[in-house]
């Protein structure tokens, strides 16, 4: 059972305790880190987002079944006031548990449900190689995105598209897409970027962001750019083992001059950043 099988299995037999994102990593054997951003990566869904909705539709269940004491829930799931919780659970349902409990149904109310586990197989990839690459600067256009709704990025690099091979300062032909300052609730920053050598006369709507020297382990994705998802969780899936432990820090796409963007074909590079 690979890590997010153990996170998940974990999640379900503890979804009406108070349970934290270290309390899971420790026991799926990973860092909160790299949990974190696989599990957002394979599920497209945060872990502590899903963790939370299903602690809040565990509650839920419980209100309508038993009728049970709001205060009393609140605190069996880890909210310190009925404030709190109430506040939690308009959040996520739209209604407050008092209007669940007098309506005694559950049926205007979305549910988290559990996901089924091994619902998705894992792909097979070869193992990567090891680049450790001196600081650099990269500039291009940048949105930020949730990990349950990134179906803008390939509008993104449409845009971006536009602009390659006119920027003096480009180094290199390959273009790249960053993805960092990911937090844990899945939200991230998507650079569709160039590395430059300066920041100097680059178009007024691009951001800069400089990388400091890095050492990546880079895999291959051999697919259609639309199976990109799939080579990121069996990525996820090799760390474990390897004796290699992540660094906190952006991932890269590298996308060079093999990589069709009509077709979404010609496979491409993802960098991880890892320990030295």
């Amino acid at each position: 059972m690979d890590f997010i099988q153990k996170a998940l299995w974990f999640i379900e037999g503890h979804s009406k305790e108070d349970i934290s994102l270290e309390d899971v990593a420790k026991n799926a054997g990973v860092s909160p880190f790299h949990l974190t951003r696989s599990f957002s990566l394979t599920m497209g869904v945060s872990l502590m987002r899903y963790l939370r909705g299903r602690r809040l539709s565990e509650a839920a269940k419980i209100l309508v079944d038993k009728g049970s004491n709001i205060l009393d829930i609140a605190l069996d799931i880890g909210y310190g006031s009925h404030e709190a919780f109430t506040r939690a659970f308009r959040d996520q349902f739209s209604i407050t548990p008092e209007q669940l409990k007098s309506q005694g149904h559950l049926g205007n109310v979305n549910l988290v449900e559990a996901i089924t586990l091994n619902a998705e197989p894992i792909p097979k990839i070869d193992p990567p190689r090891f680049e450790t690459i001196p600081s650099r600067l990269f500039a291009g256009l940048v949105e930020h995105y949730d990990c349950q709704m990134p179906a803008g990025i390939p509008n993104q690099w449409q845009t971006f598209g536009a602009y390659l091979g006119n920027i003096p300062s480009q180094v290199g032909d390959a273009a790249y897409g960053v993805c960092y300052n990911f937090d844990a609730e899945g939200n991230f920053d998507y650079m569709c970027g160039i590395e430059v050598s300066n920041s100097s006369g680059l178009p007024k709507e691009f951001q800069v962001l400089k990388i400091p020297t890095q050492k990546y382990a880079v895999f291959t994705h051999k697919g259609h750019i639309a199976g990109i998802r799939a080579t990121f969780a069996a990525a996820g899936k090799w760390f474990p083992d390897s004796g290699v432990k992540p660094f906190e820090g952006a991932n890269l796409e590298r996308y060079g001059k093999e990589f069709n963007p009509v077709t979404g074909m010609g496979g491409l590079e993802i960098w991880i950043p890892v320990e030295d």
